[in-house]
């Protein structure tokens, strides 16, 4: 049996938490000669999701360095991805989202005329400087794949009003996917999470993102810190981001805070276990948004704006903003209107049922011609 060679390539913890389960499919598949490159855009972050997910790459670009800009990363990636393409030959180039490695990894595959298929495609906010560089990595790369793999119908219809080309295929989001690796009742791997009170309501964070560098990230820790004060009886648990300008603010503001607890950047399972037993999320990130609603966890989005209206629309989330009074009065909401936080905590999450990535394996088998069953697509289930 003739089997199609996959590239899967991908640098950033997010990407690697979404991809790493669809490359352990695509392995157990007979259809399908699965190899990996990493381009270590985040070296430590996501190195640690590969062990997790036991994956050893094919390829590793190691392209992380100090005070690296977008520039240089996109730079080194079509330099040196170019040579992994032709030594490797795949038949296709899976890239996941929106990061600097999905764009250039797309556009080093363009070069070579290889097809990429898109995980995650058709993620809208239609301002291409939020969040920054993301909105116009994804809407780039929308326009080099000819495999589209959208989370929900919505995504689907972004594509398709903005005629794309190629195939699009609805799947669900590989990160539900994930969670099946990544939830247990297992010790935390960062020993202080171990000593955390989980009976307490426990408010995970996180904020990395750079359209919120500067007075938007000091207003969000700013309310983070008002809320910790008002409510001594909770804990705020915040992974703090490797990047220099997260840690100056987030120790200035929230260092000296009895009832916040400051940890260094969780692995994936860290992280999912964290969001699985706190009693509620608030986040500046992407993935988060997909990811806690499936653990029936309320998030309060610390953006204007999210590529994921879905959520909104289902009820699973709620866009707090970045202004200090906003920010405290949503999550204090939540904090004290129980009917407010069961009514997000049992919203149907849009995003996935855990079979995303088989329908990528399916859809690619049957693109190729190497199954001629038409692919089905995900839809959510009604809410009960």
């Amino acid at each position: 049996m003739t089997k199609l060679r996959v590239l899967s390539v991908f640098g950033t913890r997010p990407e690697a938490i979404k991809m790493c389960p669809l490359a352990l499919s695509l392995r157990e598949r007979p259809e399908f000669d699965s190899r990996v490159c990493v381009t270590a855009q985040h070296r430590e972050m996501l190195d640690s999701v590969l062990e997790t997910f036991r994956i050893a790459p094919d390829y590793d670009l190691n392209i992380m360095e100090p005070e690296q800009t977008l520039s240089t990363i996109t730079g080194k990636i079509l330099t040196q991805l170019g040579a992994v393409l032709r030594d490797c030959r795949p038949q296709i180039v899976l890239v996941h989202g929106d990061t600097t490695t999905t764009f250039a990894a797309a556009l080093a595959a363009f070069y070579e005329k290889i097809p990429v298929g898109h995980v995650e495609a058709g993620l809208r906010t239609y301002d291409r400087w939020s969040p920054y560089p993301e909105e116009m990595n994804r809407s780039l790369v929308g326009r080099i794949a000819e495999y589209h793999f959208a989370p929900t119908a919505q995504n689907k219809a972004n594509l398709e009003r903005e005629a794309v080309g190629g195939r699009i295929f609805v799947t669900g989001n590989t990160v539900i996917d994930a969670m099946r690796y990544t939830v247990n009742d297992a010790p935390f791997a960062c020993a202080e999470l171990n000593d955390v009170d989980f009976s307490r309501k426990v408010v995970a964070m996180t904020c990395h993102r750079r359209e919120n560098y500067g007075q938007p990230m000091e207003d969000i820790f700013s309310a983070v810190a008002d809320l910790a004060r008002a409510f001594p009886e909770i804990t705020v648990v915040y992974p703090v981001h490797l990047s220099p300008t997260v840690q100056r603010a987030a120790r200035a503001h929230l260092a000296a805070i009895p009832n916040v607890l400051l940890t260094d950047p969780l692995d994936a399972m860290d992280m999912h276990k964290l969001m699985d037993r706190s009693y509620m999320v608030m986040t500046d990130s992407g993935g988060l948004q997909e990811e806690a609603p499936a653990l029936g966890k309320p998030v309060l989005v610390l953006r204007r704006e999210t590529e994921r209206p879905e959520a909104v629309a289902a009820g699973t989330v709620a866009l707090a903003g970045t202004q200090r009074g906003d920010i405290f009065a949503l999550s204090s909401a939540l904090l004290t209107d129980k009917a407010k936080y069961d009514a997000m905590a049992h919203a149907v999450n849009p995003y996935g049922d855990g079979q995303a990535c088989r329908r990528i394996c399916d859809a690619l088998a049957w693109g190729f011609g190497l199954s001629d069953r038409q692919p089905e697509e995900f839809r959510p289930r009604q809410q009960a």
